[in-house]
């Protein structure tokens, strides 16, 4: 019988700065640990960087790739499923954090905060208090997609005034820009009528996706 996947109980959501979790078992980001002690249970875990799996000793190569990749999805989906659950205080650090690996630490927001969902917009930034606001509707979204959207909002707060030549030079220090656009593109899609749509003193998709023309207000 082949060994039972199961993720590890502790294993929790990859770093929140962390690269998107590796897709192929062959990623050098990958380490396999075998043990002649397990016999028929494989676990996986996220140590800072690296994805450990832990797996019996003495399995085809064949079977170890399937069973890694078998792995790296479980985790994908746990670290979907556990952004669900992010805190205030869990934003607020993952915007200082931001805030000093693309933007040297300019961005010093008062405070950064989950709000209930709107289907008009995305977050919001008040440059005069230093607040941020992110839809709850973001709650579930790629890691690197909630990345951007924050990114965006703090160089609202060294670029004020709208999003002119120079706010989207400062975003795009983020290196996932374009793919995180693409995504809010098809998430509005399936949120439906509405989730493009800028409100007042918020954004929708279109103020987060360069070339709109649009000044916010915020």
């Amino acid at each position: 019988m082949s060994p039972t996947p199961r993720s590890d109980a502790d294993a929790g959501p990859a770093p929140e700065l962390e690269d998107e979790l590796p897709t192929s078992p062959d990623d050098p980001r990958i380490e396999v640990r075998r043990s002649r002690r397990r016999k028929r249970t494989v676990s996986a875990r996220v140590e800072g960087r690296t994805v450990v799996v832990l797996m019996p000793a003495g399995l085809p190569r064949s079977e170890e790739h399937r069973l890694i990749s078998d792995m790296l999805a479980r985790l994908r989906r746990s670290r979907r499923r556990a952004g669900t659950g992010r805190s205030d205080e869990d934003l607020m650090r993952r915007a200082t954090a931001l805030s000093a690996r693309w933007l040297d630490g300019r961005p010093r927001p008062a405070s950064v905060r989950w709000v209930p969902a709107m289907t008009t917009r995305w977050a919001s930034c008040s440059p005069g208090s230093g607040e941020i606001r992110v839809s709850d509707a973001l709650r579930g979204v790629p890691s690197y997609v909630l990345d951007y959207v924050v990114v965006h909002e703090l160089v609202h707060l060294v670029v004020p005034g709208g999003h002119p030549p120079r706010f989207w030079e400062e975003v795009r220090r983020f290196p996932r820009t374009e793919r995180a656009m693409g995504y809010l593109e098809a998430y509005a899609r399936v949120l439906g009528p509405g989730a493009d749509d800028a409100a007042a003193g918020g954004e929708g998709v279109g103020d987060l996706v360069e070339g709109d023309g649009e000044v916010d207000p915020s």
